[in-house]
């Protein structure tokens, strides 16, 4: 259709007008869109709270079957762990056979789980749970008894999701020495491929520092090199994962490795403040002994609802030291309703009275506090004004949260 100069003349300026007034505009939305989708490379929806579960590493090592896998899942279930959030059974390394078959897949274990993978999962499906598996984005994975995926990403992502694999720990070694910037979004794109929606772990140990580039591939991502059943080892794993905290955040979290409560290398108290720091870090809360024998001091300690809460708070926000004096520290994180949450930890080998000061933890000053003390299970019957303070036995912590009520 023919259209007159006059029109023509005034498309022509009100295109000029839009370029002068709107480009502007256009270019921050078009800056947010892309900034959008460079923070959502994975984007599968899932890890808006830290995930719960268990995982075969720190006590079984490679000594796993599919006898252990099942049993675990039962005693999940029969302990009321999994009504309390533990719903992933993750299986760590040398599940799978050396070789790959014939068209390149891999193939579980004949020997430890003879009835394959998806037999597996389709059982940890039937108790309400969800089946984890391990790979490594190197040659072999660090026991060098299985192949990893690298070069292989798409192919075992497909396998992963038809045997209905709910999370993938994805290893570091055997690498040939490139980097893991280059190698763990080429899995990132296979797994979101695939069809299922699988919780990506990052376990490449810190390499790179991770919480820098970890959110736009990952669903969780290691800071830290592997923990051992030892207060140091825990207590150095905790610091160097709190570096981190402002990175944190509901679809990516630090990760300051799995939990040792009940391996028997801490004692009780050691193990209070494990759980605690792993909690109010929003630290994946992945049990790392055996539950099916576990005594009733550790199943007191990860079955703290209290605690779990912290945990699985929907604000999502990391806590972190506020406050460092020798061997006293104040860890502390906001929660939702307008709460605080408060660790008072001593480090040293003496008792100490420790004091957590509100204008350190984001209370506001003058502000009368109710405190429930997360251990004793209980709301304290006085009110605090600017402070909170406590005794605190060697190695040991309080924990407490806050709640501003004038």
């Amino acid at each position: 259709m023919d259209r007159s100069p006059s029109f023509s003349s005034l498309i022509l300026l009100l295109l000029l007008l839009c370029s002068l007034t709107c480009s502007s505009a256009l270019k921050g939305f078009n800056h947010n869109i892309a900034d959008h989708l460079r923070r959502n490379l994975l984007a599968n929806g899932l890890a808006l709270t830290p995930p719960m579960g268990w995982n075969s590493w720190n006590h079984f090592g490679c000594q796993i079957d599919e006898k252990i896998i099942r049993e675990t899942a039962d005693a999940l279930v029969a302990t009321g762990l999994s009504k309390l959030g533990y719903t992933y059974v993750n299986i760590d390394d040398c599940w799978a056979e050396l070789s790959r078959d014939d068209k390149g897949n891999l193939v579980a274990k004949k020997s430890t789980f003879p009835s394959g993978i998806k037999a597996l999962a389709d059982y940890v499906h039937s108790k309400g749970l969800k089946l984890g598996i391990y790979s490594d984005a190197g040659y072999f994975t660090c026991s060098k008894k299985m192949p990893g995926s690298l070069h292989h990403e798409e192919q075992d992502a497909r396998t992963f999701a038809s045997w209905g694999i709910d999370y993938l720990k994805y290893d570091n070694c055997n690498n040939g020495g490139s980097r893991p910037t280059v190698r763990y979004p080429i899995m990132t794109r296979a797994l979101l491929k695939a069809g299922r929606p699988i919780f990506f772990s990052l376990c490449e140990w810190g390499d790179l520092h991770p919480a820098l580039w970890g959110a736009k591939v990952g669903n969780s991502w290691r800071t830290t090199n592997d923990i051992n059943d030892s207060w140091d080892s825990m207590i150095s794993r905790a610091d160097m994962n709190e570096v981190y905290a402002d990175l944190a955040r509901p679809g990516g979290w630090n990760d300051p490795d799995m939990l040792e409560v009940g391996n028997g290398g801490m004692r009780t108290n050691e193990y209070i403040v494990h759980f605690s720091l792993w909690a109010l870090s929003k630290a994946p809360l992945l049990l790392g002994c055996d539950i099916r024998n576990m005594t009733e001091e550790t199943k007191m300690i990860i079955s703290n609802k209290e605690v779990i809460a912290v945990n699985q708070d929907p604000l999502g926000v990391q806590g972190k030291k506020v406050r460092m004096e020798g061997d006293i520290e104040i860890w502390a994180g906001p929660l939702s309703g307008n709460r605080v949450v408060a660790v008072l930890l001593n480090r040293g080998p003496v008792r100490y009275s420790i004091t957590a000061f509100w204008d350190d933890i984001g209370i506001p000053p003058k502000s009368v506090v109710q405190a429930t003390d997360l251990w004793e299970h209980k709301t304290l019957e006085r009110q605090f004004v600017d402070k909170i303070s406590a005794t605190v036995d060697s190695h040991s912590c309080k924990m407490y949260v806050l709640k501003p009520i004038a």
